[in-house]
């Protein structure tokens, strides 16, 4: 039976505003991918990211492109082999996930969970800004078991501390974003070992990372924007602890599953993280993050307003999702 395709930009706003060392942003910028089989219809939501050269009409058009392909039948394995890693796979290969689900009647969550999936506990981001304004963040979210904290400056010192201070009974992650130097890190790391920091993610730029072979890891390091896929993972031993697997990065679900099996096979730690997104694009994340070590899947608790039907998040709390929503 021949599908029908379509791509759209979609923008839902932020709750204030969302700060990271490169900048920030008031609204969430997708695109979704919708195909349709007879009475069925799957979708898939991913986030365009400028940092990797994508851009909302660039990626509606990468999907574009791949759509007589799709029209004709073309599965998730094809196209891994008719688009690159990043978003636009991501959204067309959720989509596919999520049709596949509908007109076989079986759940997603069977095909990628050894277990039924479960509620999961997810990191909320405390944005970047003064250690007051930080500070500030953190009392509000106090009550949740774990924090991302955007910094990515010259001196963190004073933001980790507010922090740490604001929320005492809370994990903490720390997300510099690329944003620390070989001459700052040291510090950065020892400061972050004193007020007990569960784990630091991509202290340096990618490809500029090597003295962390040589420095000492007080707090496990995780990488982010140094992998994307499991072909990166080699180069990494010895520098990273952890790698943050996110469907935008690998392309979708399917290529995020082989390189969680390969990261655990190397000996790495996982985060499932996000994109600043809606429920649609947290749906297949949260069922690969079953078995995480860390999640931050808080798309959704940073917007002003989600799509409807929506996951369900009880405090830090996050559910698998509904057919109605996704797989």
């Amino acid at each position: 039976m021949r599908r029908d395709i379509s791509a759209e930009i979609e923008r839902f706003p932020i709750a204030g505003s969302f700060r990271i060392s490169r900048g920030s942003k008031t609204e969430a910028e997708v695109v979704t991918c919708t195909i349709t089989e007879g009475q069925n219809t799957g979708r898939g939501e991913c986030v365009p990211y400028s940092r990797y050269g994508e851009s909302l009409d660039q990626v509606r058009g990468a999907i574009e492109s791949v759509m007589p392909a799709i029209r004709e039948g073309a599965d998730r394995t094809a196209v891994i082999g008719l688009l690159p890693a990043g978003a636009a796979r991501n959204a067309v290969d959720c989509a596919l996930w999520d049709l596949e689900s509908k007109i076989g009647g079986r759940r997603a969550h069977s095909d990628v969970c050894a277990m039924p999936p479960r509620p999961l506990t997810t990191a909320l981001t405390i944005s970047l800004g003064t250690p007051d304004e930080m500070a500030a963040q953190a009392r509000s979210n106090a009550f949740r078991p774990l924090l991302k904290v955007k910094v990515g400056t010259e001196d963190d010192r004073a933001r980790i501390h507010a922090v740490a201070s604001s929320a005492p009974n809370s994990r903490i992650i720390l997300d510099a974003n690329e944003g620390w130097t070989p001459e700052n890190i040291r510090e950065h790391m020892l400061v972050a070992a004193e007020f007990k920091v569960s784990l630091i993610e991509q202290p340096l730029p990618q490809g500029k990372d090597e003295i962390l072979r040589s420095i000492p890891h007080p707090v496990p390091i995780c990488a982010d924007e140094s992998v994307h896929g499991p072909d990166d993972l080699e180069q990494l031993l010895g520098l990273y602890d952890a790698v943050n697997i996110k469907l935008d990065k690998t392309g979708g679900l399917t290529s995020a599953i082989i390189l969680r099996d390969r990261a655990r096979s190397l000996g790495f730690g996982v985060m499932v993280g996000c994109m600043v997104g809606t429920s649609l694009a947290m749906a297949p994340a949260v069922l690969l993050a079953q078995d995480a070590d860390y999640v931050d899947l808080d798309g959704p608790l940073l917007l002003a307003k989600d799509r409807a039907p929506a996951l369900a998040y009880t405090g830090s709390l996050v559910s698998p999702p509904d057919p109605a929503l996704w797989g």
